[in-house]
């Protein structure tokens, strides 16, 4: 008890076959036993120990395991071995961030329950794996029976062999030196010797599938609660292994990195503050890899300030030494195409989107997407979105400088040997000084904004160029007008001048943005030319005179923002993408013979074309001819059975026939305003969007589209017929704004999420689904409608019946009762002339509702009723010559609208009565939609509210309670509409 009395030592009593009572008074079998101690001078300091012991929490057999002693020890075992634990697992203080990574991973290992698991640890050399595989090790180790850690597997199988690695598992887990004659024999040997315990291993570093099949086989080898931890690079080594959980470790945020590399650089998370900027820039290059934040903090640990400014400088010109020789051991065991594909992403295409950069590798003869996906699987790369929701092809920094350093390093001095070239000024030397060598494979030259001139008459030598990308003219936009709408389009301007273009006839990927001639030159053949992308160029016909070149292995043509006026696809008879959106003087595509390979065509914005005959194109997969304001004639292949997309907004179609196309996807037709027929004769069961707003179309059958998601034929406002499918059940969104229907049937779509129905004045009946559990939204203006059912809608948010006088005259007629339940609406619209009672059944839990209730009219009748559906949380809006400042004084007033033809002066007065009775809230007003004759000023705190000159007829601001910011919107919008 002395020892427990130090703050090092705990003692835990064990009562074994003896009660507490009995030890704390010497009573019993106790008693009995220190009688005989009596006499003893250390009696006394014994008598007083006992009694503290049976103070201390402790196990009693008895009471613990019923007495039986094997589990008893366990029991003792296990709890003193976590108690060990939470002492000697103390994580080195030099890691940073490892207790939350530890915490992220420890889940999925799924302590304690009865199976076995393995699970994978993936990322890039230098990026914490072992450390992390090693933390998780130290820290639940002490749970299993038997445990190892196998460190750099590949790098041991190299220099022992797998052998060694079996004896070695097998011996840390016998806790006995065991000898293994084969590898054959090694895996018998594990799968007997290690299935009666419970074990954890760690195999680190793993490089190839026969390591895992050799040290951890089947999870048949290991006892139930066993668990295996692999780290790799390659992710593809789990998928082989079928290891189901995989972890991704992740590099070191900014505030870790700095905290890091305070701890190797000055032995505190704090740094001496004139390095602070200095250490920022390190942690800066370092990108978050702990590796070389370790590297440099050790490395500039101790030096002055000079040395750190000279150590950053040099890090620019030459990479980090121990990282890259880490970095590196996943690159050299890439097959030799993977190698050249990985070494293009880290020189040229970093940062390219993912299709672009496939369609350019494979134009150079890799088999691109299977390149791509081994070179993610070994943490070469990342493939990630970003906002537009296109895939991207990411790569870390280091590995970026890893790739161009092997690109360089042979002849560091003479960049016309390098295979890769990239660097301007290198690019421009090289062209200058005609040292085109045939060892240059790529190139890719940014000249925007340079406003010089660049000859590129030196690539003439370049015998082996096989990729030429270069940017001589930026992508920009400016406001146009198109069918008298407002739209920002892009358009090319050319800032750099080309001259001597003469392109070797190697070439597979000719990319140049803002060529500056009117053909491509005589004497390049493209014989070998995959792909040909050249926008915003000022190309008019692809060769000069007219003269007809075969491009027999174009496969990719991209002229668009161009002056081409025709094109004869004779001459590229295995093209597959043909790219001419925006040539506004293109009047004509030739296709006298069948192109088999066409897939994708993009004709947008081609204002003078007015026939486009496709019948001989029965692949394709995309046609896109949006706002090709003259095109009235399409035709279409008879079978297209790969169509997915078809886009032909704006056009000048009166009828269109799609022909059998059962893969087609999305048919866009919208504002194709002279459209008076549709002819779908065939089952589209794929079509998932059809949107055909803004047509002349007065029948429409739907009968054979049974999964579309989203319908909008919003603006058709001949629409007299809408002939549905036996059942609509992918059906999410509906637009029929301003159609002329008199009947709408939707009981056969319950997955409706949303309904648009404004302005559909001859509308009389509308059926919804008796359960449309997934409506959040049901908009509906202008009908004709007496009764309305809206059947069980339990997420229902916002109901708009604004206008629907028929209707609200005898709401009673609406199913808002307890059976059929409303979701928690956030706004009620309801346009009437009069209402004489509440609208709502009584028993319906008013309080979750907040409705705006537009009144034409405020009878007096309805001052009561009205004063109480805002005190149950609601508002309402009056008209503003009738306007009663009692609406002011209501405490749970949320949202205000105003409707009616006011002057300046009656608005103001009702802005004075709002501020003067309602205290404690905010009115704020934007201007929004107002013609150029008239114009506001709105405040921002509502004290000195001004209007000037408006002509609008609605005036919209809620009021916010500015004492409850948890539960309302501090800033509030409000809407002029002219």
């Amino acid at each position: 008890m002395e020892c427990h009395m130090t703050t090092e030592h705990t003692a835990y009593p064990i009562f074994y076959d003896v009660e507490p009572s009995e030890v704390r008074n010497q009573s019993g079998a106790v008693g009995e036993a220190f009688a005989k101690y009596e006499m003893e001078e250390a009696a006394g300091k014994w008598r007083v120990a006992l009694k503290e012991a049976t103070d201390l929490a402790g196990w009693e057999l008895k009471k613990t395991t019923d007495g039986h002693e094997a589990k008893f020890i366990q029991k003792i075992v296990e709890e003193v071995s976590l108690e060990l634990r939470s002492i000697s697992f103390n994580i080195d203080e030099k890691l940073v961030g490892m207790e939350t990574r530890i915490e992220d991973l420890v889940p999925s290992l799924g302590i304690g329950c009865d199976d076995v698991r393995m699970i994978g640890i993936k990322g890039m050399g230098g990026g914490g794996k072992t450390t992390l595989a090693r933390a998780v090790f130290d820290h639940i180790s002490f749970q299993f029976e038997g445990k190892s850690f196998v460190e750099n597997v590949r790098e041991n199988v190299s220099s022992f062999g797998l052998k060694s690695l079996q004896k070695q598992v097998l011996s840390d887990i016998l806790n006995e030196d065991v000898r293994v004659s084969s590898i054959y024999d090694g895996k018998h040997m594990m799968k007997r010797m290690m299935r009666d315990k419970k074990v954890l291993v760690v195999l680190d570093d793993v490089d190839h599938i026969d390591q895992l099949e050799a040290l951890a086989d089947e999870h048949n080898w290991f006892k139930l609660g066993s668990r295996i931890i692999i780290t790799t690079r390659d992710e593809q080594v789990l998928v082989a292994h079928k290891v189901e959980l995989i972890h991704d470790v992740n590099l070191l945020s900014d505030k870790e990195a700095i905290c890091l590399f305070n701890r190797y650089a000055f032995g505190r998370e704090i740094p001496i503050q004139e390095y602070e900027e200095l250490s920022r820039q390190v942690v800066r290059y370092a990108a978050g890899l702990p590796l070389t934040i370790k590297v440099l903090g050790s490395f500039l640990c101790g030096k002055v300030e000079l040395e750190w400014i000279d150590a950053l400088e040099r890090l620019k010109m030459i990479p980090l030494k121990e990282t890259l020789k880490k970095l590196e051991l996943s690159y050299i065991t890439l097959e030799e195409d993977y190698k050249e594909m990985f070494l293009d992403v880290a020189c040229i295409m970093k940062g390219w989107r993912k299709d672009d950069a496939i369609k350019a590798l494979e134009s150079c003869g890799f088999h691109a997407r299977n390149g791509l996906r081994v070179l993610e699987k070994k943490s070469l790369i990342t493939i990630y979105h970003n906002y537009n929701n296109y895939k991207y092809v990411g790569m870390h920094d280091h590995l970026e400088e890893m790739g161009r350093n092997i690109v360089r390093r042979s002849h560091p001095d003479k960049p016309h040997k390098h295979s890769r070239l990239w660097i301007h000024e290198e690019i421009r030397n090289v062209l200058a000084n005609d040292l085109g060598r045939k060892a240059t494979r790529c190139i890719r030259l940014d000249t925007q904004n340079s406003n010089r001139e660049f000859d590129l008459k030196g690539l003439r030598k370049m015998k082996g160029l096989g990729f030429l990308s270069v940017e001589a003219a930026q992508r920009v936009y400016r406001r146009v007008y198109q069918d008298s709408n407002l739209v920002i389009a892009p358009y090319m301007y050319w800032d750099c001048n080309i001259v001597n273009p003469e392109f070797p006839n190697a070439l597979r990927y000719l990319h140049i943005t803002g060529y500056p001639f009117r053909s491509l030159p005589v004497t390049f053949h493209a014989s070998n030319l995959v792909a040909l992308e050249m926008p915003g160029s000022k190309i008019k016909q692809l060769w000069e005179g007219g003269e007809q070149k075969v491009l027999n292995k174009l496969r990719i043509l991209d002229l668009s923002y161009s002056m081409v006026t025709t094109l004869d696809l004779r001459l590229t008879p295995n093209l597959e993408t043909l790219d001419l959106g925006r040539c506004s003087n293109f009047v004509d595509l030739h296709m006298p013979v069948k192109c088999l390979k066409l897939t994708h065509v993009h004709l947008s914005d081609s204002s003078f074309i007015r026939t486009v005959d496709l019948r001989l194109a029965p692949n394709l997969e995309e046609l896109i001819l949006n706002f090709c304001n003259s095109l009235e004639k399409l035709h279409m292949p008879d079978r297209c059975l790969n169509l997915k997309y078809l886009r032909l907004t704006t056009l000048k179609l009166r009828t269109l026939d799609i022909g059998l196309n059962p893969n087609l996807r999305e048919l866009d037709l919208g504002d194709c305003r002279y459209l008076e027929e549709l002819n779908m004769a065939y089952e589209c069961q794929k079509l998932a969007n059809l949107n055909i707003r803004h047509s002349r179309l007065r029948v429409l059958n739907l009968g054979l589209t049974p999964n579309v998601e989203r319908l909008n034929l919003g603006l058709c406002c001949q629409l007299e017929e809408l002939h549905m499918p036996v059942e609509f059940l992918n059906l999410k969104y509906v637009n029929l704004e301003g159609s002329n229907l008199r009947t709408l049937d939707l009981r056969l779509a319950p997955n409706l999420e949303e309904s648009y129905l404004v302005e559909c004045n001859s509308l009389e009946k509308l059926h919804m689904p008796r359960r449309c559990l997934n409506l959040r939204s049901l908009t509906l203006t202008n009908a004709k409608l007496r009764i309305l059912d809206i059947g069980h809608t339990p997420n229902l948010e916002n109901l708009h019946l604004a206008k629907c006088y028929d209707l609200i005259k005898d709401l009673t007629s609406c199913s808002f009762d307890e059976s059929l339940e409303v979701g928690p609406l956030a706004e009620l619209d309801l346009g009437v002339k009069s209402l004489e009672s509440c609208p709502f059944h009584p028993h319906n839990s008013l309080s979750k509702f907040q409705f705006s209730c537009i009144y034409d009219e405020d009878p007096p009748s309805l001052t009561r009723k009205i004063e109480m559906l805002i005190s149950l949380g609601m508002c309402a809006c009056t008209n503003l010559e009738t306007f009663s400042g009692r609406i002011c004084g209501l405490w749970r007033l949320r949202k205000l609208k105003l409707e009616g033809e006011e002057t300046e002066s009656n608005i103001g007065n009702i802005q004075k009565e709002v501020e003067s009775s309602i205290g404690g809230w905010i009115v704020e007003a934007i201007l929004r939609a107002i013609d150029e004759e008239s114009r506001g000023k709105f405040p921002n705190d509502g004290d000195n509210l001004r209007f000037s000159g408006i002509r609008g007829r609605k005036l919209e601001f809620p009021i916010f309670n500015v004492n409850d910011p948890d539960r309302w919107i501090m800033m509030a919008e409000r809407n002029l509409f002219s």
